[in-house]
């Protein structure tokens, strides 16, 4: 039975997928909040191949390739990405027999403005800050210490008057490292290489993200 705070959803029809189903993908707009009424979801970074396993493969969920977290319902699934309309920021896939009930993101979305401003701001401010805890744990899993960089320079670039992109290090290197998860020494030769490859220039407190292009690509996003 739905708890009252989720009554709202009752319109919308419970279905059943089997284990092994991808229910999400990362970087892949789902068009709808899931809500999981009972199963459980394996939530990390799956390779293509572990998402081309057919659904009923009850080891589908064990294969994946990174795997960080599980929500069994009754549970909302990364409901952050729905409260922030953006595409996940992991792949989710059902581990047994889920249950669960599909909300358009205009219901969903709708459903969350009943409370106050200050609510609203601090339910963005939870769900942004979730978000980015989860992008945080996903780099650190799937990607080497340069893809992690030149993700974090492209998320801190600011542009100047003159149009030029640049990152301000604000912080030791140290605790951009930490950060990065990666050694302060690793930190150091992978601004090196990043230099050498015409990617960034500069030194000291200032970097110039000189392609940008070829950074995102790096970085894979």
């Amino acid at each position: 039975m739905l708890a009252s705070q989720y009554a709202f959803i009752s319109d919308y029809p419970t279905q059943s997928v089997l284990a092994g189903t991808a229910l999400l993908r990362r970087s892949v707009p789902a068009g709808v909040a899931m809500f999981i009424e009972s199963g459980r979801v394996v939530l990390g970074v799956a390779t293509a191949a572990d998402l081309a396993l057919t659904a009923g493969d009850s080891h589908a969920a064990q294969a994946m390739e990174h795997q960080f977290g599980v929500v069994e319902g009754p549970a909302w699934l990364e409901a952050n990405a729905a409260v922030l309309d953006l595409p996940s920021a992991v792949d989710a896939v059902a581990e047994t027999e889920v249950f669960l009930r599909r909300v358009p993101l205009d219901d969903f979305r709708a459903s969350l403005t009943g409370g106050s401003l200050a609510a609203q701001a601090i339910l963005n401010d939870v769900a942004r800050a979730h978000r980015q805890q989860i992008e945080l744990a996903v780099s650190r899993l799937s990607k080497d210490a340069e893809a992690r960089c030149a993700e974090w320079l492209l998320r801190h670039a600011e542009s100047t008057e003159k149009g030029v992109c640049s990152v301000k290090l604000q912080q030791r290197k140290r605790l951009i490292a930490a950060q990065l998860g990666i050694a302060p020494e690793t930190l150091s030769r992978v601004l090196r290489h990043l230099r050498e490859r015409s990617l960034i220039s500069g030194s000291g407190r200032i970097v110039n993200l000189v392609d940008p292009g070829g950074l995102r690509s790096l970085a894979g996003v």
